[in-house]
């Protein structure tokens, strides 16, 4: 599907269906033309609310403003509206606020990831007829200025981050049975090719070497190895460097502590921590940006066998640590605890980021929609907030503090991998990993923990039933605004 900027007003393009969005419900806008029929009716222009009227080909759209989300959101739920029709062809206007740009991402953002299907399983594939998108200049809002330049620039962008989140979703979507650590390697060994990435990867033998005993653990019952990828890609004069952690399960069965089989189903999700800084790496190459980034996927298969690691059980990290093992089925922090401590070992980072699907406590705390930010920087937390308002994704920040560190104490190692308390389970689960972030790296590490809504089993805004490739979004917007921030201060 292309999208297209056309300098022509919406009555001059010729399109088979036209998208209208009815902004804060304003049916007296110049751009509303069946408004007596919108009122026949009684079509209420709430936010992603529809009505289609065959007579004219005209498609509305409620939005509650012109704010980022609100219209992504409304492209998001148009595009679905209209991909059972045989439509070839779509035209709308521009519905843009002030930050010209972003405005125009969201809604090329908004087609993009709102026509995303996965029917890989399916007998019968049902494909979009909808080839091309006509976005007239003709704006909603007469008073903003803008340049077509910088709108198509702002497409392309939406174009590379939108492939990016849908590549994303098609990994995570994908079953277990098709995807192990090695099909993540695969696919990250192609795209450092594509891009000219630097790409490392250790297997069993070399995790050994690095004495990551923790990850060897959780994926030694299991026929498809434990496997640590890492891409990176190095510009020229960095404006920053930054470490992205993800946590890999391909799948997760609970190990010995055996998941209520109700809860093993989804487990395909479990990798969407990797999968985000995967999208995350591809969408940073493809648009070439002036950061270094490192990429550390930590992938793993949690299964069940006579070798499988146990309750009781101590592992010693990479980092020296001692973990007492009282729940198998956590087991994405042993994980990240020794890709944490091998990222650190490695490159010396301004910003450490991990991804997981860490907790259900998090999705208790904040929903199904929301990701958790823990770690000690107020300032860092304060940013991703920003990034997150331009982004389109939620999060909410959940406080450490001193009386839930006594939760994970161990009586016979230096640390428990489960709280004691049933009671903020999101937060300990992060000051567990905080045990392997070094002194000097306190405050340049942000744990974010996206199990809410990373894979949710109903469609909502934008993103259909299953995964939403949460994170690459929201790290994207956050390095766009890394890189304003670094070149004012060099003044260029």
């Amino acid at each position: 599907m292309q999208i297209e900027i056309i300098d022509k007003k919406n009555q001059d393009i010729s399109a088979d269906c036209e998208i209208v969005v009815v902004v804060d419900e304003n049916i007296e806008h110049r751009f509303i033309k069946d408004k007596k029929l919108l009122e026949k009716l009684n079509f209420e222009a709430k936010q992603d609310s529809t009505c289609f009227l065959a007579e004219s080909a005209r498609l509305y759209v409620g939005a509650k403003n012109l704010e980022h989300d609100a219209i992504r959101r409304a492209m998001g739920a148009a595009i679905m509206a209209l991909t059972s029709y045989s439509f070839k062809t779509l035209k709308t206007s521009l519905y843009i606020s002030q930050d010209v740009e972003h405005s125009t991402r969201a809604m090329a953002e908004g087609f993009l990831l709102g026509s995303y299907k996965f029917d890989n399983y399916k007998s019968k594939k049902s494909k979009s007829k909808i080839e091309k998108i006509y976005i007239s200049t003709e704006s909603y809002n007469k008073s903003i200025k803008f340049n077509l330049p910088s709108l198509t620039s702002a497409i392309q962008t939406a174009k590379v981050i939108s492939k990016a989140t849908n590549t994303v979703r098609d990994i995570v979507n994908t079953t277990p049975h098709d995807f192990t650590p090695k099909s993540m390697a695969k696919r990250a060994y192609k795209l450092a090719n594509k891009y000219g990435l630097e790409y490392n990867i250790l297997n069993s033998d070399a995790l050994k070497e690095q004495k990551m005993e923790a990850m060897l653990a959780v994926g030694r019952a299991s026929i498809h190895k434990p496997l640590l990828v890492q891409l990176s890609h190095k510009p020229k004069n960095p404006v920053a460097t930054i470490s992205l952690v993800g946590k890999g399960l391909t799948y997760d069965s609970g190990g010995l502590s055996l998941k209520p089989s109700d809860y093993m189903v989804t487990m395909k999700q479990d990798k969407s921590g990797a999968s985000a800084v995967f999208g995350i790496m591809q969408a940073v190459a493809a648009l070439n940006l002036p950061i270094e980034v490192h990429g550390f996927l930590a992938m793993a298969e949690n299964m069940v066998d006579g070798s499988a690691f146990k309750p009781d059980d101590v592992l010693t990290a990479k980092n020296g640590t001692t973990i007492e093992v009282r729940n198998t089925d956590a087991e994405g922090r042993l994980v990240l605890a020794d890709a944490l401590s091998y990222a650190q070992q490695e490159v010396k980072s301004d910003y450490i980021f991990d991804f997981a699907t860490l907790t259900g406590a998090c999705v208790v705390a904040l929903g199904h929609y929301t990701s958790g930010l823990m770690g000690h920087s107020s300032s860092l937390k304060h940013s991703l907030f920003e990034a997150a308002n331009k982004s389109g994704e939620l999060v909410g920040s959940l406080p450490f503090n001193d009386y839930l560190q006594k939760l994970i104490k161990s009586e016979v190692a230096d640390v428990c991998n489960i709280s004691s308390s049933r009671y903020g389970g999101a937060i300990t689960a992060a000051l567990f990993l905080d045990r392997f972030i070094e002194k000097e790296n306190k405050d340049k590490w942000m744990h974010i923990d996206i199990a809410g809504p990373a894979y949710v089993e109903e469609k909502w805004a934008y993103n259909p039933f299953g995964a939403s490739g949460a994170g690459v979004r929201l790290m994207l917007s956050w390095m766009e605004n890394l890189i304003v921030k670094e070149k004012g201060k060099n003044g260029s």
